[in-house]
């Protein structure tokens, strides 16, 4: 019965080993480089589109900021101050 048991163990160790040497013989290959070099790809234009909107939100949010402060402190309201930087040109 022992015996049973560590041929068992042996034969799952062989599959184990076995799968995991055939993944990283296929990402070895020149499809599994072009497949994680598209993935890596893909993760950094995410990014950068999220970095993006990032920007874009605070720069809005810090010219709404600098809109307020003029308003406040001058009691002009800028031209296109509702509309942001597009009723401003429209407005020049």
């Amino acid at each position: 019965m022992s015996r049973l048991f560590w041929l068992g163990i042996g034969v799952a160790a062989g599959v184990v080993a076995s799968r995991k040497l055939r993944e990283k013989a296929r990402a070895a290959t020149p499809a599994g480089v072009a497949e994680n070099v598209g993935d890596a790809m893909r993760e950094l234009a995410g990014a950068l589109g999220a970095f993006g909107a990032d920007v874009r939100a605070g720069m809005s949010e810090r010219e709404k900021e600098l809109q307020d402060v003029v308003n406040e402190r001058s009691g002009v309201r800028l031209p296109g101050a509702r509309g942001g930087a597009r009723a401003r040109r429209a407005d020049d």
